[in-house]
This record gives structure tokens, C-alpha cells and sequence, in this order.
């Protein structure tokens, strides 16, 4: 069993930056691929990045490609998303997720409100 507290979340002008962390608990984190979901009010949660277990390969939205960066420290047992350039449509609860795979997860956290105002 893996749990996920994000933290770092918060309230930032456009343009600013935030670095979220996702906190696990549980030995077999470090054999997992690790994501960031967010969700807008009114929509579905989506896709932002992805970083495998060793660090090696990430994935990206199209629409934050450039902007975020997303690294772990395993021996933390914490991943980051960092965001810069922010714009307003960022705006959303951020989730960490982790699984196997993450098509789908299989654990995820409770959520980071983040806020971009404009």
C-alpha cells in the first residue's frame, strides 16, 4: 500500500511559478511510474506529466510542455512538478497518482488546489 500527500499548492499571479511535491509513504514506491492529474471545475481530470521509476524517460501534456518539469527523489520518496509560466487555464486540484503504470493508477492523493489569477 502507497500513500500520496500533495503539498504546494496555492495562489499565484500569471505568469508566476509553484513547485508542487508529492510525499509517499511505503517501501515500494521508488518501483513506480509517478504522475501529476489535475481537474477544473466542470471537467474531467486529465493527463499532466509522468516520470518513470528511475527517473530516465517523462511525459507531458501538450499544454504544459516547456512549463513544467516533473523530477522524483527517490531517496526522498517525493516527486516534483515544477511550474513556471503559469497562465490562468493551469488553474485546477492537482493530483499525484502512482501505479505500475499509470493507464490507469493504481494509488492516488487527495489533491493540491492551485490558483492562477490573471
Amino acid at each position: 500500500q502507497v500513500q500520496l500527500v500533495e503539498s504546494g499548492g496555492g495562489l499565484v499571479q500569471a505568469g508566476g511559478s509553484l513547485r508542487l511535491s508529492c510525499a509517499a509513504s511505503g517501501p515500494t514506491f521508488i518501483s513506480y511510474t509517478v504522475g501529476w492529474f489535475r481537474q477544473a471545475p466542470g471537467r474531467e481530470r486529465a493527463f499532466v506529466a509522468a516520470v518513470d521509476r528511475s527517473a530516465r524517460s517523462t511525459a507531458y501534456a501538450d499544454s504544459v510542455k516547456s512549463r513544467f518539469t516533473i523530477s522524483r527523489d527517490n531517496a526522498k520518496n517525493t516527486v516534483y512538478l515544477q511550474m513556471n509560466s503559469l497562465k490562468p487555464e493551469d488553474a485546477a486540484v492537482y493530483f499525484c497518482a502512482a501505479g505500475a503504470t499509470i493507464s490507469p493508477p493504481d494509488y492516488w492523493g487527495q489533491g493540491t488546489q492551485v490558483t492562477v489569477s490573471s
